[in-house]
């Protein structure tokens, strides 16, 4: 199977073509922000990179949140576009799940894993797993301070409010995993959760409104 995927639900971009788990080509770029002019031309590039075409590709794999609002909707409104268009299969995954699957068994050998993913207020969107990288709890968003009341230790923490979190739980191990979602994870859950049937659906994972003020009538 040739996976597209791709993620732009934090703070990076990342796009990554795999045939049957073989990566063909894959770009990550850090970035605050320009997602909307970068993930396109990445995909182009990266497709054009790995020598397939869109009449080669048989899914496409895309993170659904937790994230900025932002660049969730960036990255799903090009994943439902590009499915429409090419009739392809589109499988979602969850930011959290991406960062966890790229951590190492090693890491996480006695430990909890905290996925952090840094929302950009006060509190973290986080969630933990077990060392078999099984959830423990759905994400959620928390406030730092709160986390070791919630999950037992000893800690290893990923994602990119990985770092705040640590302030929080100054024992715990940081990962030595990139932070943001790498799309070469995001294309092997894809094509995993797309062959169990367990596929998320191309729709936001929101854990908190927007930080939109509506005009008053």
């Amino acid at each position: 199977m040739n996976v597209l995927a791709f993620d732009c639900s934090t703070s990076s971009c990342s796009a990554a073509v795999l045939a049957d788990d073989k990566v063909l080509a894959w770009r990550q770029v850090a970035m605050a922000r320009g997602q909307a002019e970068v993930l396109l031309p990445m995909i182009v590039e990266t497709l054009a990179e790995a020598g397939l075409t869109w009449a080669e590709i048989n899914l496409i794999g895309v993170t659904v949140g937790p994230g900025t609002f932002t660049g969730l909707r960036i990255g799903l409104a090009a994943a439902r576009g590009m499915a429409l268009a090419s009739g392809l299969p589109l499988a979602g995954v969850t930011t959290c799940e991406a960062v966890a699957h790229a951590t190492s068994a090693a890491e996480r050998q006695g430990r909890t894993l905290v996925v952090a993913v840094d929302g950009k207020r006060a509190d973290l969107f986080i969630q933990p797993f077990n060392a078999d990288l099984q959830p423990l709890a759905e994400a959620d968003a928390v406030m730092p301070e709160a986390v070791g009341a919630l999950v037992a230790g000893p800690f290893l923490l990923a994602g990119c409010g990985a770092a705040r979190l640590a302030e929080a739980l100054p024992e715990a191990v940081l990962s030595a995993a990139c932070g943001a979602p790498d799309a070469r994870v995001v294309a092997r859950l894809a094509a995993r959760r797309w062959a169990e049937g367990r596929a998320l659906p191309p729709l936001p994972l929101y854990l908190r409104p927007p930080d939109v003020t509506l005009p008053s009538c």
